[in-house]
């Protein structure tokens, strides 16, 4: 579901609509957890039910790490944690890279390997919510952030759709203390948040597309001035 689809336009209407429907806090975010589930796996089902298994995970290993006792011991947690999360995000973005230099590697001792083509498709937003969720821990383990007992909270707090696939990257102990108690719906703030959005739409809509990469590359270098390069690279930006 892409951000500039007259799909999701249609979608952020309705949730938002939904939200301030709704008076129980509890039910509102309920309603957000479905919504960003929905939101993901629009694209692509199945890898939903993997951002949910990673989630899952890191809320697990948060808890035995608060309840560890010694360094060692918590160091070992938030070692299976970053092990857990890189490894999934390497083999996902690098996985055929890293068959291809194990591969070269090999040749160069003479030993020849033909390794299969991994058809590896990249679930959108993994590199966001990796960190969003590797930030949980970490901050555990630096004693900043105490575990939360909600799994639907720390679900929300990995899988917020507004953030889930574009960024920025939200450390867990600024977005978890946000979901203690509900938030009053302030007028400024909501025109000033619809007017922002607007704005962003629309760059991304009509100047950015139409300065895109690929109609600055069409050009020829020869005949392409310099204002025209100046205001690709602000577009692409």
């Amino acid at each position: 579901m892409l951000f500039n689809s007259l799909t999701f336009v249609v979608f952020f209407a309705v949730v938002v609509t939904a939200y301030w429907s709704i008076r129980s806090w509890n039910a509102r975010k309920n309603l957000l957890v479905v919504a960003s589930y929905i939101f993901y796996g629009a694209w692509n089902p199945p890898f939903a039910a993997l951002l949910f298994s990673t989630t899952a995970m890191d809320f697990w290993l948060g808890r035995q790490m608060a309840k560890a006792e010694g360094r060692r011991s918590r160091r070992a947690w938030l070692v299976g944690s970053v092990c857990m999360n890189l490894s999934m995000l390497g083999f996902f973005k690098y996985g055929n890279f890293l068959l291809q230099n194990f591969q070269w590697l090999l040749a160069r001792f003479g030993i020849i390997y033909q390794p299969p083509h991994l058809d590896i498709l990249l679930p959108v937003g993994i590199s966001f919510y990796t960190f969003h969720s590797l930030s949980y821990t970490l901050d555990i383990y630096r004693g900043v952030l105490k575990p939360t007992k909600s799994l639907r909270d720390f679900i929300l707090a990995v899988s917020f759709f507004p953030q889930l696939v574009a960024g920025p990257i939200v450390r867990a102990g600024d977005f978890l203390p946000q979901l203690v108690r509900p938030p009053a719906l302030r007028a400024g703030q909501f025109l000033w948040g619809l007017l922002l959005m607007t704005l962003g739409l629309f760059e991304k809509i009509v100047p950015a597309s139409w300065r895109s990469p690929a109609r600055y590359f069409s050009i020829s270098p020869a005949t392409r001035p310099a204002p025209l390069a100046q205001l690709s690279a602000l577009a692409f930006i």
